[in-house]
């Protein structure tokens, strides 16, 4: 048997990383354990089903703690960040990264997964993509070898955006926001296999940069039009013009606003993987379409309380 490999997991707990948890615990022949790192390690107990006795294990750890990144990869042949955030953005994105690849080099980590954003740019002028573009560039100078993901907008059963939506839909008008704004929507299932096959793989995926997009390129008002297809709803929908959602998004600072100065920023560049950036097909993953899979969460909000929906004993809302 193969000596158990050890993989520390930054952010484990939350919506993507419960599916990352999911897919290393089913690569039997490299025989992984897997220590999840969480802020709050009593919300990321809803792993242990999914796992064999002593499969797995969960500390307390923070990206922003020096101290507790370093205990967290103490050990570890491969290490995963996952973590994001939208406020303290700098210290989880930029800083947080930095700190998490040194921890891993001088731990003598074989392999480090780095998850990013599509649209990432250390000069963008929205908060969110030019801290991440500085995460990038930190992790790529600390750990050459480091294998980056940019994922597009992942969706799945815990996703807040088409959740989000869906539920909305039961307004007599939902207005949309940026309709031309294009996204390459990935299934969760996707992404987790090919973030796990390039933590276990080095060899194979270290020192290259994925954008991780799924089959279809949507506009937002045709990637709502799908969310409310799968939601079994005939919402009337209605374009926000662009100078009105930038006035509202100058109030996002407002408790409850619904879209930041930041997020509005982001909207105004289309979140589409680049054609010579190697994605899915690198991992030999064919991706899912929503339509195939969404129906089966987003149903509930159609009005029918007995519609199907998926059960998964990893979800919590």
């Amino acid at each position: 048997m193969i000596d158990p490999k050890l993989v520390t997991l930054f952010g484990g707990g939350g919506f993507i990383g419960r599916y990352v948890c999911e897919q290393l615990f089913d690569y039997g022949e490299y025989n992984v354990r897997l220590r999840v790192v969480s802020r709050e390690p009593r919300k990321a107990h809803y792993i242990q089903p999914l796992a064999q006795v002593g499969q797995w294990g969960i500390v307390r750890g923070d990206v922003t703690d020096p101290g507790s990144v370093r205990r967290a990869v103490d050990g570890a042949s491969a290490v995963i960040n996952l973590t994001g955030a939208f406020k303290g953005m700098g210290a989880v994105h930029a800083e947080g990264s930095r700190t998490v690849a040194e921890a891993a080099r001088a731990a003598g980590a074989s392999s480090l997964v780095h998850i990013s954003a599509i649209g990432s740019d250390a000069g963008s002028e929205a908060v969110y993509a030019r801290t991440k573009g500085e995460g990038e560039t930190a992790v790529r100078e600390i750990f050459p070898n480091a294998t980056i993901i940019r994922p597009s907008i992942v969706f799945g059963p815990e996703d807040s955006f088409a959740n989000r939506l869906a539920g909305l839909s039961r307004l007599p008008v939902l207005p949309v926001i940026a309709p031309n704004c294009k996204f390459q929507p990935v299934y969760v299932e996707d992404l987790a296999k090919a973030i796990a096959r390039a933590a276990v793989d080095p060899q194979t995926h270290g020192g290259k940069t994925y954008e991780i997009g799924g089959p279809q390129v949507l506009t937002m008002r045709e990637f709502t039009v799908e969310i409310l297809k799968a939601a079994g709803r005939k919402t009337e929908l209605i374009d926000v013009p662009g100078p009105v959602s930038s006035l509202i998004s100058r109030l996002g600072f407002l408790p409850g606003a619904p879209l930041t100065r930041d997020q509005w920023l982001m909207l105004q560049h289309d979140n589409v993987a680049s054609k010579d950036a190697p994605g899915l097909e690198a991992f030999d993953i064919r991706p899912t379409p929503f339509g195939a899979v969404a129906p089966e969460w987003l149903a509930m909000y159609g009005g029918n309380r007995f519609a199907r929906r998926r059960v998964n004993i990893t979800a919590t809302h």
